[in-house]
């Protein structure tokens, strides 16, 4: 399945934020990225068009014109692969009659800021309420939305979070880990604690980020490892649970970048594109490049690109 649309600039510079780290190391002629997300190929041309390749080629391409919608007003009508979205409306409503745990993390596509993961709880009696609050996917809903509503869920149903610090995530990329181990370890972590709480479950679902085999490997040095998930390409999209995750990560990666905000009395920008370059250029001369240890990940292409606005 190929689907095809043109974007904005709005649009354009949030693709490129959100798809950093699954950027193709070639780029088609005219492209300013290909990228890879679980089975589907996006490549963003310079001309402006989103082009999505593959078996989720609609859902990833109905999420960003959602996205589009929500920036700028303008309504992408694309040709929805229906027996795709009536499988993932079954999943949806068996998922209401279950206990579930679920888990998902904000962050890895940002220059600046911590990545949040979050382990959720939704019991079946809880589900409707989570739904109803209007907890989706937090890419599909506005930061003032997801401030709103999300310490009511937060009061509502069980979780366990946790918050890495950039200065831990450049530990963690100094010993050999990308950024798919930090994910798996982190998700196992906090699906781990959650658990140890007792809540009766009959599903663990975690986003898929990679292959099942390669998640297990990369958590073969950790001491306790949950077992038993279900692997969920666009997972937030049909389970509650991790869509609550998801939003939850997302309240508290932005509570985080407020607070950076406050100490370095400087608006801290998402996301990893030129305006963050030129951000990081001002933070780096008023309190020079050491301070990008712990407030920036450092392994990313920004890290090179800021020193061109030093000048």
């Amino acid at each position: 399945m190929t689907i095809v649309f043109r974007v904005s600039d709005e649009l354009k510079k949030k693709m490129i934020a959100y798809y950093a780290d699954k950027k193709k190391r070639k780029t088609p002629p005219y492209a300013i990225f290909q990228a890879m997300d679980a089975d589907t190929i996006i490549t963003l041309y310079e001309s402006g068009k989103a082009m999505f390749q593959g078996i989720s080629a609609d859902i990833d391409a109905k999420m960003w014109a959602e996205i589009e919608r929500q920036l700028t007003g303008k309504r992408i009508n694309i040709s929805e692969g229906k027996q795709k979205l009536e499988k993932a409306k079954k999943i949806r409503e068996a998922m209401y009659k279950l206990n579930v745990y679920g888990s998902d993390e904000v962050g890895v596509g940002d220059f600046f800021g911590p990545i949040v993961v979050t382990a959720a709880y939704v019991s079946k009696d809880t589900a409707e309420f989570v739904d109803k609050l209007g907890v989706r996917d937090s890419k599909l809903i506005t930061d003032e939305k997801i401030v709103s509503f999300t310490p009511t869920l937060m009061k509502k149903i069980p979780y366990v979070s946790y918050t890495l610090s950039c200065k831990e995530y450049n530990e963690y990329q100094k010993r050999g880990y990308n950024m798919n181990r930090i994910k798996a370890v982190l998700h196992n972590k906090v699906l781990y604690e959650l658990m140890q709480k007792g809540y009766p479950h009959d599903k663990i679902v975690v986003d898929q980020f990679v292959y099942p085999a390669k998640y297990f490997e990369h958590l073969k040095d950790e001491k306790n490892i949950v077992k038993g998930i279900s692997f969920m390409t666009k997972a937030e999209n049909v389970c509650s649970a991790v869509a609550a995750a998801s939003c939850i990560s997302r309240y508290i990666f932005l509570q985080e970048i407020d607070k950076l905000s406050a100490k370095l009395d400087i608006p801290i920008l998402k996301g990893a594109g030129e305006d963050v370059d030129k951000l990081a250029a001002v933070i780096v001369k008023k309190y020079g490049e050491e301070i990008l240890n712990d407030i920036a990940k450092c392994n990313f292409k920004n890290i090179e690109k800021y020193k061109a606005y030093l000048k």
